[in-house]
């Protein structure tokens, strides 16, 4: 069960605590360690899936805890830029209208959250689908390039990639999260 793949996922739900602290304490510093631990993150994200599919230890529990520990950071993220202001710009690094992308993309992650255990109820699979891989990677980039963003304050364009991506990761969000919704909608009473 605590196989090497699962320990980098669990490890990851652990660093988000880490993450959380760094991002309350916005200055350049703060805002450089906790991309450098997001990039990490991400790394971990990539080869515990990599690994779980190379060894054949794909388990039950990574395949339980992998999106819960996406969605754990992304959702951390996510509030964090919205609530804290940058000491540099002093405004949050998701504000005004942006706020707007943020808030579509949690609210989705909750009801494709609540859709999956609807449908896991009555055995009914929803696979991953290659634009919900793309949706997942804006996501990521975005909430990166603005973290980066809050280091590089002399570099404006990065936070600019950052909310830019955050808009195309909230379109393609809706996008998905229809599709979600549309399979769903057929086990329906």
């Amino acid at each position: 069960m605590l196989t090497l793949p699962n320990i980098l996922t669990l490890s990851r739900i652990f660093a988000v605590p880490i993450l959380v602290f760094l991002l309350w304490h916005p200055g350049a510093w703060d805002y450089a360690l906790a991309f450098v631990l997001y990039v990490l993150i991400g790394i971990t994200d990539y080869f515990d899936g990599y690994l779980a599919r190379a060894q054949g230890t794909v388990s039950k529990l990574g395949i339980f805890l992998d999106p819960i520990a996406d969605k754990i950071m992304v959702a951390s993220v996510i509030v964090m830029l919205v609530a804290f202001d940058s000491a540099a710009t002093r405004e949050s690094l998701i504000s005004g209208p942006h706020v707007i992308a943020a808030l579509v993309i949690l609210l989705r992650e909750i009801a494709v959250s609540g859709l999956r255990e609807f449908l896991a109820q009555l055995s009914v699979s929803v696979p991953v689908s290659k634009l919900a891989k793309w949706k997942t990677t804006f996501q990521l980039v975005s909430l990166g390039a603005i973290i980066l963003g809050g280091a590089l304050t002399g570099w404006p364009f990065v936070r600019l990639v950052g909310l830019v991506s955050l808009w195309m990761a909230a379109a393609l969000t809706l996008l998905t999260g229809w599709d979600y919704l549309r399979v769903g909608l057929k086990h329906m009473d």
